[in-house]
């Protein structure tokens, strides 16, 4: 499979030494009229001009000075058209494929906890992806979140931009005024929805949880035995450190309960091993961060990257204005703005 993206306009110059003499211009311009005057020998007797001291300057004397900014202007051209500027069109010609992947998130009221501090486990988890979506290429990227119901977040998309803005929009159950719970198998029944028409041969759901599976209408292990069906490999994450942790007061500012930590690593293992996928254990933001590093390292996109970009010269867009104004400019030396000697 062959994909072609276009990057910005490329501007460059095929033989830049030549505006060296953009420098000189300036000289090359006065240089036919020093020479001008040098070689005028004649002379001619003229009255006393004191009379006409008086009067008001001509408009052609107010122009004549415009014949020498004229000529330097094609100069300029000129030289601008000897150094051939081109414009370019970079393009990337990717041969292979990129894996699709479905990221599966918990909103539930228990990431709320505080035990990934300074952020709390929800806030944790989603500049980690954040991170984890800036570092992929070519891949299309999906996103899940479930509490109580699962929900598809946003469709496998290239445009990373959304893809991130979405993300940051992520909030808790309690947040978005919908039932709490933590549905797993209604999450990784979404997850592998958003992948079953993939064409990639390659295909992962990334599932993180704090929790255990406790609503929803799907098994856990059924829809892990679903996405082996469809080739899906599942990576889980366990989000939470053991034992009792802050829990903030909804609408007390302050205010903290502590809650245990209660998670289901038997299910979450091995909903993993159904799919030839891993499970992995975070009680930090820096483990989780390695987690999704490590994955990212583990789910490489085989893709060959071919660039190349095609120029077309830009030289005639300056000739032909340098043309027009040096004619305009001899033109009106000879006629309206002609001095006689």
């Amino acid at each position: 499979m062959s994909v072609r993206l276009a990057s910005d306009l490329i501007l460059r110059f095929a033989s830049p030494w030549f505006l060296v003499l953009l420098l000189v211009a300036p000289f090359l311009a006065v240089l036919p009229i020093v020479a001008k005057q040098r070689l005028r020998t004649s002379t001619l007797r003229y009255a006393d001009t004191g009379l006409t001291a008086g009067l008001p300057a001509s408009w052609r004397a107010y122009l004549r000075p415009l014949l020498p900014v004229l000529r330097l202007l094609v100069i300029i051209l000129v030289i601008v058209a000897l150094a051939r500027p081109q414009a370019g069109q970079e393009q990337e010609i990717l041969r292979g494929e990129g894996i699709d992947i479905a990221l599966a998130l918990d909103i539930s009221g228990s990431m709320a906890s505080l035990d990934f501090e300074p952020q709390n486990r929800l806030g944790a988890a989603k500049h980690v992806i954040g991170r984890f979506i800036e570092d992929r290429q070519y891949d299309r990227i999906g996103l899940v979140v479930f509490a109580h119901n699962a929900f598809i977040h946003s469709p496998p998309t290239l445009d990373y931009g959304v893809l991130l803005r979405l993300v940051d929009e992520i909030k808790l159950a309690e947040e978005l005024h919908i039932q709490d719970g933590t549905a797993i198998g209604m999450g990784l029944a979404n997850a592998a929805s958003l992948l079953r028409d993939s064409q990639a041969e390659s295909k992962v759901i990334i599932l993180l949880t704090d929790g255990v599976n406790n609503a929803g209408e799907v098994d856990p292990l059924t829809a892990a035995q679903a996405a082996k069906a469809l080739d899906i490999k599942i990576y889980t994450i366990a989000a939470a450190r053991p034992g009792y942790v802050p829990i903030p007061v909804p609408g007390i500012s302050g205010r903290r309960f502590y809650q245990e930590s209660v998670l289901d690593e038997a299910i979450l293992k091995q909903i993993a091993e159904i799919t030839d996928g891993l499970y992995f254990r975070a009680e930090d933001t820096t483990a989780l961060q390695e987690i999704y590093d490590q994955i990212n390292a583990l789910e490489k996109s085989d893709v060959e990257v071919k660039v190349y970009t095609r120029y077309q010269e830009l030289a005639a867009w300056f000739m032909l204005p340098a043309l027009l104004i040096l004619l305009s400019e001899m033109l009106l030396r000879q006629t309206t703005l002609r001095q006689i000697p």
